[in-house]
Order: structure tokens, then C-alpha cells, then sequence
């Protein structure tokens, strides 16, 4: 005789579960081999330019810069104070270099979260599957204490069923 719960048909065993839920996805390792040389150089920069550390540098940087040429010796000054032309170019082509490369970081950046996201999606999915399947478990276990309650003539106490 087979212990069946009445009315509940009895829920899938746990080797069933297993086998239904695909692998765990490493995100981090799939984002790291498909960048290209370029994407980690540009990954790299952003890491690097992207911090306080270089903004305090080219901060520092600018003003021993513009302070050397203004407070300087005039024989030893070599951009002069009006135009600071050198300065400029120098600082815009930093700025030219820098931009492009700080798009693609955060462009490589961004496919990383959307990655993680993605993962986060599966693994919430796998989750409320196999919440699922305990909380079937549970009801068909609740049925079949039921139904022994009442093959050994158990009352049910209505309290206790209450909350």
C-alpha cells in the first residue's frame, strides 16, 4: 500500500529538481575571456583614470604648471602666461586620448552588469523553482499526516490549524 496524499499528486523527488536547474553561470570568468586586448587596455585606463588619485594628479599638475609660468624667472618659463598654448594642447590631447578610451571602459563595464544582472535573473528564477518544489513537499507531507491523524483517530485541534 502506498502512502498517497489525498488529492495531491505526489511532487517531483529531489534528484528531479537537480536535474532541472541548469549549472551556475561564472559571469565574472565569462566577461574576462571574451574581452579583447583592446577592451582590457581600455578597462584598465578607466580603472585608473577614474579615481580620485588622478584627478588630484592632474589637479597638482596644472597648477605647478600655471604657477611655474607665472611666477617663474621670465628666461625660465617656457609657456608663456597670456596663452598658455603649450598647456592647452597638452591638455586637450590628453582629453581626446582619454575620452574614447573612458567610453569603451564603461561600455566593457556596463556588459558586465548587464551580465551579472542576467545571472542574478537565473539564479532567482532557479530559486523560486525550487522554493516551489518545497513548498510542494511540504503540502503533500501536511496531507499525508493528515491522513494518519485519521487512521489513528487523531482530533485536529482547531488552534493550531488556526495560525
Amino acid at each position: 500500500m502506498s502512502a498517497q496524499a489525498p488529492g495531491k499528486p505526489k511532487p517531483p523527488s529531489l534528484d528531479e529538481v537537480k536535474r532541472g536547474r541548469p549549472p551556475v553561470r561564472h559571469v565574472n570568468e565569462e566577461h574576462v575571456r571574451q574581452l579583447s586586448r583592446m577592451e582590457r587596455l581600455a578597462l584598465m585606463v578607466t580603472e585608473r583614470v577614474g579615481t580620485m588619485g588622478f584627478f588630484f594628479l592632474i589637479a597638482i599638475w596644472t597648477a605647478l604648471w600655471l604657477g611655474w609660468n607665472i611666477l617663474a624667472p621670465k628666461p625660465l618659463r617656457f609657456d608663456p602666461p597670456t596663452a598658455f598654448v603649450l598647456w592647452l594642447f597638452l591638455s586637450n590631447l590628453i582629453q581626446i586620448l582619454l575620452m574614447p578610451l573612458l567610453m569603451v571602459g564603461q561600455n566593457v563595464l556596463s556588459r558586465h552588469a548587464e551580465l551579472r544582472a542576467d545571472s542574478d535573473y537565473e539564479v532567482n528564477l532557479k530559486t523560486e523553482r525550487e522554493v516551489e518544489a518545497i513548498l510542494q513537499h511540504l503540502e503533500y507531507q501536511n496531507g499525508l499526516l493528515e491522513q494518519i491523524a485519521r487512521k489513528l483517530g487523531i482530533q485536529e485541534d482547531k488552534d493550531a490549524t488556526a495560525s
